[in-house]
């Protein structure tokens, strides 16, 4: 039986105690799943690939009922470190090799639109998690520093992609005030916004177009029935046309064919107290910032001057004790000026990445559609697998079939040992890390 994280570190339909929680007033609460009903399609799951499906959906007059565990934005997409990233978690390079050139260049394209739709979304429905722009990729070492600089002038050459800015020496400066980097380069039509409130917009948004949203409705079992699936929850049953796996990290047993692909990780935030006049040093440019650590450092300035710092790692799906004290030993060698600053909140989450670190998009049988394992890009990425997803319902599947053709090979080892073999790499490349290969 697989772990299902759902319970391994929260307290059911609570969300966690984040600095995220504690700023945005969460849409409903909606009522559970009672008795038995129908509906065309099925959606489990209630992040971002979840509620952005249910929105396409109820935009275009399909009868579709969404199904989440907790709350609405409970799992990743209300804790992540709210980057909307350019591209896919591997270059354009890779993907030319993988996949050929004209297939490379529309999955450009629909990085391209991820970032356009998500931005959009954002505008229309979540005004107040507060879009800013810039992204910033910062690196420990020259040899890093060439290879970002060389991506940069490919993007530009070969994808026309012009939004982007090397920074060196003074430059560099201007943006992130930290002597651990030697360099980096700003890619202006990124950006970063408060995740939960996005969240919390795209809920409001597929509500008013029609979607049904049930709460606390923990699906346990999907079995097929004819040409249709019930999908079974404790308190009741929804029989569906189409059932649309959007869990995430939190797919536990529900499909052994994506599970195999997709792997459940944990890592962890930390907010400092309000930085005050100390804030427009640190990064002065207000971009976002990710570096080039294999376990990376990434943080971004809130809207009221605190310093919002992902990093650390753990290889158990138990969160550490002092998750704190975990963030704090990489955000002091990052800013050693800001040692010893209060932290006021600090906080786990479970995502998911594959072998290839390329989301997984698949048809795991006959009415059964699935998207995830982001890989660490899931904002933008998530929220258009929600309008490809509604689209290959709909019988438009030019690209979710390209999606679907992505690398997604399974985890070696099996469900008991592919835990502790990634552990194992995952250990390995932070010792690199920290060592400086």
């Amino acid at each position: 039986m697989a772990l299902n994280l759902l319970h391994a570190n929260d307290r059911p339909g609570a969300y966690p105690d984040s600095w995220y929680a504690a700023t945005a007033t969460p849409p409903g609460p909606y009522a559970p799943l009672e008795g038995a009903r129908q509906a065309q399609v099925c959606v489990i799951g209630g992040g971002y690939t979840g509620l952005s499906t249910a929105l396409h959906l109820a935009r275009a007059g399909v009868d579709v009922v969404l199904l989440e565990a907790q709350r609405v934005g409970f799992g990743a997409s209300g804790r992540n470190g709210g980057q909307v990233g350019t591209g896919f978690n591997v270059g354009q390079k890779r993907l030319e090799k993988v996949m050929g050139s004209d297939a490379a260049r529309r999955l450009w394209q629909l990085s391209e639109e991820a970032k356009s739709l998500t931005r959009r979304l954002c505008a229309d429905h979540a005004s107040d998690a507060e879009w800013r722009p810039g992204v910033v990729h910062t690196c420990w070492h020259k040899a890093e520093l060439a290879d970002e600089i060389a991506t940069a002038h490919y993007l530009r050459d070969h994808y026309s992609h012009d939004t982007t800015e090397v920074l060196e020496g003074a430059a560099l400066r201007r943006l992130i005030d930290s002597p651990a980097y030697v360099g980096g380069v700003v890619d202006w039509s990124a950006g970063h916004l408060h995740p939960l409130r996005y969240a919390f917009g795209l809920a409001r948004a597929a509500a008013e177009a029609g979607a049904v949203l049930h709460e606390t409705s923990e699906v346990v079992e999907i079995r097929r029935e004819g040409r249709r699936r019930r999908v079974v929850t404790a308190q009741g049953d929804l029989l569906a046309d189409t059932v649309i796996l959007a869990c995430n990290g939190y797919l536990g047993g529900l499909n052994r064919k994506v599970g195999r692909r997709v792997m459940p990780i944990n890592n962890f935030i930390a907010v400092t107290e309000p930085l005050g006049s100390r804030a427009e040093a640190v990064l002065p440019g207000g971009a976002a910032v990710a570096d080039s650590k294999f376990v990376v450092n990434y943080f971004r300035l809130s809207h009221d001057g605190r310093l919002i710092f992902g990093g650390g790692e753990s290889y158990g799906y138990r969160f550490p004790r002092d998750i704190a004290g975990q963030v704090r030993r990489p955000l002091e060698k990052v800013f050693p000026q800001l040692r010893d600053v209060p932290i006021t909140h600090a906080w786990g989450g479970t995502l998911a990445i594959t072998m290839s670190r390329l989301p997984v998009f698949a048809r795991p049988a006959k009415g059964l559609l699935s998207a995830s394992g982001y890989s660490g890009h899931g904002v933008a990425l998530a929220t258009l697998a929600g309008r490809v997803l509604a689209d290959a319902v709909q019988g438009r599947t030019e690209d979710f079939d390209l999606l679907a053709r992505l690398p997604a090979p399974p985890f070696p080892g099996g469900a008991k040992l592919r835990a502790p073999l990634l552990a194992a790499a995952m250990s390995w490349y932070s010792l690199r890390d920290r060592v400086g290969i």
